[in-house]
């Protein structure tokens, strides 16, 4: 399950993080222990600890003393904010600076994100 070349507990961590994006995991939810995901996925318990710690700092995890760790109230916002900066950053500014360098007008561009073919040929 875990086999990518990034670390274990970033790979927990961000299939956490897809589950409450996705909606499978609500807000307030309780999620699995570090004890029982250690079991299921067969890791060791400081590796699911480490990636419960990271979403705890990251507010998408909360613990309630004595009963587990829930999903944070605002989680599901937060993550999407996060991701929508990060889209913005890494795959449209990009993007757009190469359209500018191309010579493509923003009414092109406009087009084609509302699904029409720009007047200037082929996307």
């Amino acid at each position: 399950m875990f086999d990518g070349p990034e670390p274990i507990y970033l790979q927990i961590a961000q299939m956490i993080r897809a589950q409450v994006l996705s909606g499978e995991l609500d807000e307030e939810d309780q999620v699995m222990s570090t004890t029982q995901f250690a079991t299921t996925f067969r890791i060791n318990p400081a590796t699911a600890q480490k990636a419960f710690g990271q979403l705890v700092e990251e507010k998408v995890l909360y613990k309630r003393r004595g009963l587990g760790m829930f999903v944070a109230p605002g989680a599901r916002e937060r993550l999407r904010a996060d991701h929508r900066e990060r889209y913005f950053d890494e795959v449209l500014g990009p993007a757009l600076a190469q359209a500018s360098l191309l010579g493509i007008p923003a009414d092109d561009i406009v087009a084609y994100v509302r699904g029409h073919r720009p007047s200037g040929g082929s996307p």
